[in-house]
């Protein structure tokens, strides 16, 4: 087994090394690249340029002593892809180093097969009883402006089903409510920035020093922002979570999340090992068990959508804006909530966190940016039928509850993402019946204005475009849609 031990130590340390090159990259050259590397595509991949897909369930060992060694976790190994594969370790290295960048933090990623099980894997460690004080209640503190599978997960899944307190953040800029609902039986604090659907915004680096006051960490859920935009870990965030699912992997054919975090961080609760090196605790240990994980396939083409992330959040967060701008002119609507927006009451805020990364180093720019995102949502002028109206009448704009797409996509979270959460609770995040979310994607903006402006004209009891012909009479488009696919 010592030889094994030995082999180990020289891989651990080849690793370490490549970590290091790759940290003085820049971004867009670690979304190329990642830890996939010149030397280990020519010794192991037959010369592979891409990243290859490791399909296989599990790793065969050379001897006893290997396999020993390895289910030991005393050296490097894949063992089994319900733990660990190479195709995750590629997504892994990338989204780590891309969250960490332009930071002093070492961070480590663990990849999961939704943003919601990256939720979960990143609190539930917290929400364990105290050995000291076994029989004190636990609670946390989040934020009340959340994407509504977070909500229900805090909500039903937490508060109501296992009776731990969901203490509720409403005003978010106020650090003195943030402070007020800690005491010594909170486990950690949540937020999301810039939040689904509603824009919610708060002072990240003001809560992260507020936590570790408490001796307790901050968790942020950046899924909007992307470190392309927003890097919560550099300003003192000490876990970052990512529903992957969404803008990085914008091509629309993965499931996946992910859950990004600081060595060392801090907490009341937990061994050693854990606040150590979160992440790698969790895949060896909780999620070993749990087998919450991504598939090694979700893991390499969400690598092959992130190569080009900073150049698509650009784009798309400029197109969003000349959108919102047209939006906050038209006659049929009431507000449009986008941070890029001048009089948004959190622009200020916004704009001391949200750039677009390198931006100084780029040709194009030399200066430091604001960007602020695809994400988007209006507030149609009458009521929910009107909105429905609206909405019903948009024929380039997909009507669907994903988010972060190639293609722009609206909803109406009041019937979709955020229905189960009740009327009281979309009251608590600030989301009426006559707002659309609208996420801009890589058209041309021309185009998705358009769209929305002869879809206003229904209001106007105008002719529109018919998006879906011949589907409102049920059987007979039915009967054609079922010809196609015969």
């Amino acid at each position: 087994m010592e030889r094994y031990l030995q082999e180990a130590e020289k891989a651990l340390q080849w690793h370490r090394n490549l970590v290091a090159e790759m940290r003085s990259c820049r971004f867009d050259t670690i979304a190329a690249h990642g830890l996939y590397s010149m030397q280990e595509a020519l010794d192991f991949n037959q010369g592979s340029v891409i990243e290859p897909i490791y399909m296989s369930t599990s790793q065969a060992y050379r001897d006893s002593d290997e396999m020993e060694a390895a289910l030991g976790y005393k050296i490097p190994t894949w063992c089994y892809s319900r733990i660990a594969n190479p195709s995750m370790y590629y997504l892994e290295g990338v989204l780590a180093l891309l969250e960490g960048y332009g930071s002093e933090a070492e961070t480590s990623c663990l990849a999961t097969a939704s943003g919601m099980a990256a939720i979960q894997s990143a609190v539930d460690p917290f929400l364990l009883p105290d050995p000291a004080r076994p029989e004190a209640p636990i609670n946390f503190v989040a934020t009340a402006q959340v994407y509504g599978g977070t909500f229900q997960q805090f909500s039903v899944r937490k508060d109501r089903e296992r009776r731990i307190e969901w203490r509720k953040v409403i005003h978010s800029t106020d650090l003195s409510e943030w402070e007020s609902l800690i005491d010594e039986n909170t486990r950690f604090l949540y937020g999301e920035l810039p939040s689904n659907p509603c824009q919610g915004f708060f002072d990240v680096r003001a809560v992260a020093n507020l936590a570790h006051k408490h001796g307790i960490p901050l968790i942020v859920d950046s899924t909007v922002a992307t470190p392309a935009l927003l890097r919560p870990i550099a300003l003192g965030a000490d876990i970052v979570v990512q529903s992957v699912t969404k803008t990085m992997a914008t091509s629309g054919f993965v499931i996946a999340g992910a859950l990004i975090s600081r060595k060392n961080l801090v907490s009341r609760v937990g061994s050693p090992e854990m606040k150590a090196d979160f992440a790698t605790y969790l895949k060896l240990l909780p999620n070993r068990d749990n087998g919450p994980n991504i598939s090694p396939m979700n893991a390499a083409l969400a690598i092959n959508d992130i190569r080009t992330l900073r150049l698509r959040m650009d784009h798309m967060s400029r197109s969003t804006m000349q959108v919102a701008q047209f939006l906050s002119a038209h006659k049929h609507v009431e507000r449009v909530e986008y941070l890029g927006l001048e009089n948004h009451p959190l622009h200020d805020l916004a704009s001391r966190y949200m750039f677009l990364v390198d931006a100084e180093h780029d040709q194009q720019y030399g200066t430091p940016v604001n960007r602020y995102g695809h994400l988007m949502s209006f507030l149609v002028k009458g009521d929910a039928q009107a909105t429905r109206d609206v909405f019903d009448a948009f024929t380039r704009i997909w009507r669907a509850t994903d988010l972060g797409r190639v293609k722009s996509v609206a909803t109406i979270p009041a019937i979709s993402t955020h229905s189960q959460q009740g009327e009281e609770g979309r009251k608590l995040a600030g989301i009426p019946s006559n707002l659309i979310r609208l996420c801009v994607g890589v058209e041309h903006p021309d185009d998705i204005i358009r769209d929305l402006d002869q879809a206003f004209s229904v209001l106007d009891g105008r002719p529109v475009s018919v998006s879906t012909p011949g589907f409102s009479s049920g059987g007979a488009s039915s009967a054609r849609l079922g010809e196609t696919f015969l």
